[in-house]
């Protein structure tokens, strides 16, 4: 088996609730040939498919369950060009240059999703949304105001709120924020399967379920085996596994780590101005959304862990700490869980992806480890891919290997 299997998810995310399309697959009962192979059929896997096909590649996709049904449905879908770590704190790890083009390019890729969401007449409720980051225990108010001008000296466009302002405009009461604009909230469910349905619409066929039992490259063409015996043979593979590494990658600077989230019951008349992203710089840190229909979703209280079980077990503790920290926020709602469940996460120290070639293959290719901007890095990682599938040389690669 190419991955260990885990857990990836538990409880109901209030995504599952949602309508979504249909999304067709094949039975793999002999062997088949493409130019690309992709394993996994989450949202790293749709977009990625979706910008190959369109391209003109022959793309298949396998995954051992139906699509969709991974850590996708466990997203909340704040959809950012922040990165986890701020340019102040990123500069320290890959220096200032490198830190101001990584956070460039993911706003970027940003724009870029939401440009194909429309292009494709995806429907998955995008709303483009500014984002309230709060002082917290990785960045005081000072050094929020370091943060803001590193920011804008980069073209990031970033407001620098005092306590009072903070209060006046949010009725949140911290030290200072920084307000930043143009990042996005979706559906994580309905913009998948868009992507999928794209991808399908171009040819891409999805095999499921499959179990990989092996990939290897041969003379040039990849050859991937399966546990029920069919062999794929194609150019190029790309392990989009999500948080279920492939044995044999070299992950020593990843980690896997738990979250946890609720959804409270719809309430817009008590939602804060704007409806903003909400996220504070601290470690771990709180962040919150709201929804089209008045729900509030609140995650975090990470830990450095992967146990299904463990995780499991802290659900109940994790969802009525997080109620008490949504109701500190913002006294007048009413934070009880409609909706909990937790998941596994993936990240690395400078909270930037791994998107790269597989030891000495070339035409191996691999998507790792995506910390808090999961769908932001899914879709750098296609526009990444893409240029690497077809030997062009992209600038910023060497920023994510």
């Amino acid at each position: 088996m190419l991955t260990q299997p885990k857990d990836l998810r538990t409880g109901r995310s209030v995504w599952m609730d949602t309508r979504v399309p249909t999304i067709p697959t094949k039975t793999l009962t002999q062997d088949a040939t493409a130019d690309i192979v992709l394993v996994g059929a989450g949202i790293s896997a749709a977009i990625t498919a979706q910008a190959l096909a369109s391209r003109g590649h022959k793309v298949v996709m396998l995954d051992r369950r139906p699509p969709l049904s991974g850590s996708t449905a466990a997203t909340t879908a704040l959809l950012q060009y922040e990165i986890d770590l701020p340019i102040l704190k990123l500069k320290a790890k890959v220096g200032l240059e490198r830190a101001i083009r990584a956070w460039q390019r993911t706003r970027l890729a940003l724009d870029t999703l939401a440009d194909k969401v429309g292009a494709l007449n995806i429907d998955c409720d995008l709303e483009r949304r500014s984002s309230l980051y709060l002082a917290g225990n990785l960045l005081n108010a000072g050094q929020l105001r370091r943060e803001a001008a590193l920011r804008n000296r980069a073209g990031l466009h970033t407001d620098y709120l005092d306590r009072a302002e903070l209060r006046s405009r949010y009725g949140i009461d911290r030290a200072a924020a920084l307000l930043s604009f143009g990042n996005l909230t979706a559906n994580p469910l309905r913009l998948a399967a868009g992507f999928l349905l794209g991808a399908q619409r171009h040819g891409a066929e999805i095999f499921s379920p499959v179990t990989v039992a092996g990939v290897e490259s041969r003379d040039g063409r990849v050859v991937i085996t399966t546990e029920a015996g069919p062999t794929v043979h194609a150019g190029t593979a790309i392990y989009a596994t999500g948080y279920e590494l492939p044995k044999g990658v070299r992950r020593t600077k990843h980690r896997i780590g738990s979250t946890w989230a609720i959804a409270t019951r719809p309430q817009p008349r008590k939602l804060w101005p704007d409806q903003c992203l909400i996220w504070e710089a601290s470690d771990p840190y709180l962040y919150v959304r709201a929804l089209p229909d008045g729900r509030v979703i609140c995650g975090g209280e990470d830990e450095d862990f992967q146990d299904e079980a463990a995780r499991d077990a802290l659900l109940p503790d994790k969802t009525a700490r997080l109620e008490e920290k949504l109701g500190k926020l913002f006294p007048a709602l009413d934070t009880k869980a409609d909706y909990a469940w937790c998941g596994n996460f993936g990240s690395t120290p400078s909270g930037l992806p791994t998107i790269r070639r597989v030891g000495d293959a070339p035409n191996i290719l691999a998507i790792l480890a995506f910390g808090g901007n999961g769908i932001t890095f899914s879709s750098l990682a296609a526009e990444l891919l893409v240029g690497m599938v077809e030997g062009r040389v992209d600038i910023d690669a060497g920023l994510f290997r």
